[in-house]
């Protein structure tokens, strides 16, 4: 094990809030946009369990699925627009999404990946 820490800095971190069920389809989608893996947690939401949402009379479910996805900066745009697109977010009621660059990440790095990443900077 060594004491070096391999600090990564050109990753974003997309965190998706979906209705309670719909977030094994959505890693699903971000990962055939390339996305490596997904962490899902569960949520209750407040503020707007009781409100209807405009003509359609929909009442947002309070349980939901909260995922995060950490992706290179060069694949967060595309994975983002697949989340989006299989979340249903353009429907009311059904979530929201969210991207952050992230300053610093660190995690294992296998010693080959690493001396190929030392190269190309």
């Amino acid at each position: 094990m060594s004491d070096e820490i391999i600090v990564l800095t050109d990753a974003m971190l997309i965190t998706c809030i979906v209705q309670r069920g719909m977030a094994e389809e959505v890693v699903k989608a971000a990962q055939r946009a390339g996305a490596q893996g997904a962490t899902i947690f569960y949520a209750r939401g407040t503020g707007v369990r009781q409100r209807h949402l405009g003509l359609l009379s929909l009442t947002v479910n309070s349980e939901k699925e909260v995922i995060y996805i950490v992706a290179s900066t060069d694949q967060a745009d595309q994975i983002f627009e697949r989340i989006y697109a299989s979340a249903k977010l353009d429907t009311p009621g059904m979530g929201m999404m969210f991207m952050t660059a992230l300053e610093k990440m660190a995690t294992y790095v296998p010693p080959e990946l690493a001396a190929k990443l030392l190269e190309e900077s």
